[in-house]
């Protein structure tokens, strides 16, 4: 699954948020001290924009950024055939940022998202205010990669949405068992 596939399954805006919420609430109430936490939601990132991160702690990452332009997904797996640090002109693959509309383009060089200017990206998905759909620029993704950007494992929560897929989730990622009701309490609490 790319990032192209994953727009064709991502929820509404309102849905999206959400979900982002219950995932980094949910992870919140299993490791309070947020010491390597996977998920993370900053509601103030700035005065009119909230952030979802995931971070394995290993170099991939992924930031839904929520603003009054709409949703901006920026997906990035650092070993995928699809890394600017695997093409020699360190330049983000072709396709994936070229149709970016100029009301997301400042996020490509938002520090948060950069390594020395270099945008931290190998997937892509936005939906401006008022759009009917999620939209990826027109790429020709590597063949024989299944997750050619990585989005199918950075965005696999977010699809499926539900408390059981993040129960399973965190008791692999936690190695240790996690009260589903608690979990289900998070997730009504942030719907």
């Amino acid at each position: 699954m790319t990032a192209a596939d994953a727009a064709r399954r991502l929820p509404d805006i309102p849905t999206l948020r959400a979900r982002c919420r219950a995932l980094a609430g949910a992870e919140a109430l299993i490791n309070p001290s947020g010491e390597y936490a996977y998920h993370g939601y900053t509601a103030a990132w700035s005065p009119t924009k909230e952030v979802f991160s995931v971070d394995n702690g290993s170099g991939d990452d992924c930031a839904v950024v929520f603003g009054p332009d709409g949703v901006y997904i920026r997906v990035f797996s650092h070993e995928s055939v699809m890394s600017p640090y695997g093409d020699d002109d360190e330049q983000p693959w072709p396709g994936v940022l070229d149709s970016l509309p100029a009301v997301f383009r400042r996020y490509v060089d938002e520090p948060a998202f950069t390594d020395d200017g270099l945008p931290r990206v190998t997937g892509c998905i936005w939906r401006e205010t008022g759009d009917t759909r999620w939209h990826t620029g027109d790429i020709d993704f590597p063949e024989d990669e299944e997750d050619a950007d990585g989005a199918e494992w950075l965005l696999e929560l977010l699809l499926e949405g539900t408390p059981e897929a993040f129960r399973d989730w965190a008791e692999e990622y936690y190695e240790r068992p996690v009260d589903l009701a608690a979990v289900r309490r998070v997730f009504e609490a942030a719907a």
